[in-house]
């Protein structure tokens, strides 16, 4: 059965580090694709900055020319809370999809809206860092148990960039080279986003 990567996240904005993991994780997993899913309107973090259609633009931009990876608007369509949950139950059937994390979201797994149907419908992969056991909170390890089923480690340099982090120069006038696609960079000087 074909491999479908998921990668969902607010990309406000997307930076070079989700193109990095997406792309390892391709080849890594040996996935058919992966999908980079922008969050409608992510309930567990603070308003976001650009509008849906302005981020759906700058991940476009910032998947050009990389094979394997698409952006799958279908929580922008459906619009409201997003819930990954929802998403992953609106899926097409006939492929097995992997849900790519990172560490830092692993420990908050189980605060995700269904989290164990979660777990019954995706397999899930997790960015590790180098040197780093994986490590699943105790519900979540007892979880994959009942179900059969593992976590799968996705080796990944970690990259010292963040969106807040990003947002936070472009507010001060500061340099962004080196963690944004030069045409996303582009994008939002013309867009005069997060001034």
């Amino acid at each position: 059965m074909t491999r479908i990567g998921l990668l969902g996240g607010s990309f406000d904005p997307v930076h070079v580090a989700h193109v990095a993991l997406a792309d390892n994780a391709l080849r890594a997993l040996g996935l058919a694709q992966v999908q980079l899913i922008p969050a409608a309107n992510p309930w567990q973090r603070a308003a976001l900055n650009a509008t849906e259609d302005q981020r759906r633009a700058m991940l476009e931009l910032a998947i050009a020319g990389h094979d394997g990876l698409v952006v799958n608007p279908i929580e922008l369509e459906r619009g409201g809370a997003t819930y990954t949950i929802d998403t992953l139950r609106a899926l097409p059937a006939g492929a097995r999809y992997v849900w790519l994390l990172g560490a830092d979201q692993l420990a908050n797994f189980c605060t995700w809206q269904s989290w164990r149907d979660i777990v019954g419908l995706v397999d899930l992969a997790v960015a590790t860092r180098p040197g780093t056991p994986l490590a699943p909170p105790a519900e979540l390890a007892d979880c994959l148990r009942e179900q059969g089923r593992q976590l799968e480690e996705l080796p990944f340099a970690p990259m010292p960039v963040s969106a807040s982090q990003i947002r936070e120069r472009l507010a001060r006038g500061e340099s962004t080279d080196g963690l944004l696609a030069p045409s996303v960079a582009a994008y939002i000087a013309a867009h005069h986003l997060y001034r």
